[in-house]
């Protein structure tokens, strides 16, 4: 693990997040009531003794570049690090990031200084639980150049993946990313029953799609760095096919790539599943993140059930059904809230002027469906429910998503709302 360095990719604008990347960039999302989504590729790093780490970013980076300085301050006595590497301009180029691979041609001038014979390059907004060391000690045993994460999948999420192709011998013999339907049923008709099918593939999951994990040779993503291209699925690993060992490490476990709000909220409330894919519970691998030195979660006279309460709350006589809620989060006399997720708060509110909403969630405030930003005020008697079934759509202090409700950060929805 000492020959590793990591590379966490912070990803584009996420227009698919908005409005919850208004402000933030996606590793910076709150997650799961307490954690933000950059801690899970951290925590993964830190677990496997993988302990060099740069973050590269550019859009809305100040909320993660202050998590990360607050939250990751490794042994003053090793060489470990967790640094934000962010896109700025020089005298070889003054544009800003332009894909996977641009973003760590880029970044390259600061890290090939480092000694490491192996590179791990990670995705920001992914959710899941691996062990690297595994992955990289697959990667140096089979001598490949490049080594990529991958799992079965669906059809239909196959047309948002980077899918392989395998020739009859079981190995990679092409690469597609984001294959559209049509395309999915050639590749599948194309495969001779008696082939070896790497990945344990199913009828439900006929396919093998990259997890965006790649663990590369040194000199291999050095020389890869000196050609043309700026994404590493749409361009870099196709042609590295021709003329580089690429292997697929295959992963079995639980991974979700949270970058749509449906996903994210999919999620989040997954989470409060008795059986759930993915949970926090777990005795030697936990997910770290920013300590805070808050307070016990308060409750008088609530009902709560298959829900997740974060520390620092003041629930007073409410009901809370299947919903994930932050650090902080004040809900008011008679609220109900059913299959929501409430990002918190950044900080209590002393005093609240007669004439200003306070912060939180109001009285008698019906949600359903909804994701509350942080800092948000919800007043009095509002109802977010959707009863319509709309898709897309903006309102006062809010938006609808994918037919999910979302209240931005800092918003505030005004009493006699009702959707």
């Amino acid at each position: 693990m000492n020959d590793v360095l990591t590379l966490i990719l912070g990803g584009g604008r996420g227009t698919r997040l908005f409005p919850l990347t208004h402000m933030r960039s996606k590793p910076a999302v709150p997650l799961g009531g307490k954690y933000r989504l950059i801690d899970i590729p951290i925590s993964n790093c830190l677990h496997a003794g993988l302990k060099r780490i740069f973050v590269l970013t550019q859009f809305n980076s100040a909320s993660l570049n202050r998590h990360i300085a607050q939250t990751y301050r490794l042994d003053m006595f090793s060489d470990g690090f967790v640094e934000v590497l962010a896109a700025e301009q020089t005298p070889e180029s003054s544009d800003w990031f332009q894909g996977t691979a641009d973003a760590v041609r880029q970044a390259a001038r600061h890290f090939v200084g480092h000694d490491a014979e192996h590179y791990l390059i990670l995705a920001g907004d992914h959710l899941y639980r691996m062990d690297f060391t595994e992955l990289i000690d697959s990667h140096i045993e089979t001598r490949a150049d490049i080594t990529i994460a991958a799992q079965p999948v669906t059809p239909a999420d196959a047309t948002e993946m980077g899918i392989f192709r395998f020739d009859e011998r079981g190995q990679i013999g092409g690469f597609e990313e984001k294959p559209k339907a049509e395309r999915l049923t050639e590749i599948h008709s194309s495969v001779s029953p008696g082939s070896l099918m790497t990945g344990g593939v199913t009828a439900e999951k006929p396919f093998v799609a990259s997890m965006g994990i790649y663990v590369f040779a040194r000199e291999v993503l050095l020389e890869i760095l000196d050609q043309p291209g700026i994404d590493f699925g749409k361009e870099i690993i196709p042609k590295a096919l021709s003329n580089h060992v690429v292997n697929p490490y295959v992963f079995r476990g639980y991974w979700a790539d949270v970058g749509t709000i449906d996903a994210f909220y999919r999620a989040n409330i997954q989470l409060t599943e008795r059986e759930a894919p993915f949970d926090f519970f777990h005795p030697r691998r936990p997910i770290y993140t920013h300590a805070r030195f808050l307070p016990g979660t308060r409750t008088y006279d609530c009902r709560i059930d298959a829900s997740i309460v974060a520390e620092g709350c003041y629930l007073d006589r409410c009901e809370i059904r299947e919903s994930v809620v932050g650090i902080r989060t004040r809900i008011a006399d008679g609220a109900r809230i059913t299959r929501s997720v409430l990002l918190g708060a950044d900080f209590y509110e002393e005093e609240v002027a007669a004439t200003s909403l306070a912060l939180g969630i109001g009285r008698d405030v019906l949600l359903d469906r909804v994701i509350v930003d942080k800092n948000a005020r919800i007043a009095d008697g509002v109802r977010l429910v959707n009863d319509a079934g709309v898709e897309h759509a903006d309102g006062d202090g809010f938006y609808i998503r994918n037919g999910i409700i979302i209240v931005p950060k800092g918003a505030q929805v005004r009493a006699g709302v009702a959707v």
